[in-house]
């Protein structure tokens, strides 16, 4: 923080009101206006959902987000 304060850095925090977004933003996925697919780095099967959560939560192999198929 004293870095911060010395380089007069500004931090902006808050809780994304994500469930706010989601009819607007799955009516967008449903036009085709917006692909939520450019997020996803990983796609694994069900099975290996241990591995996904460490890569995930650890930023491992560049992961972004994971899609779990059953």
């Amino acid at each position: 923080m004293s870095a911060a304060f010395l380089r007069n850095l500004t931090f902006k925090i808050g809780i994304c009101p994500a469930r706010n977004y989601m009819t607007s933003l799955l009516a967008l996925i449903q036009q085709g206006r917006v692909d939520p697919t450019v997020v996803i780095t990983h796609v694994l099967p069900l099975t290996e959902a241990p591995r996904a959560y460490d890569i995930c939560a650890h930023h491992k192999e560049g992961c972004i987000k994971v899609l779990l198929k059953p």
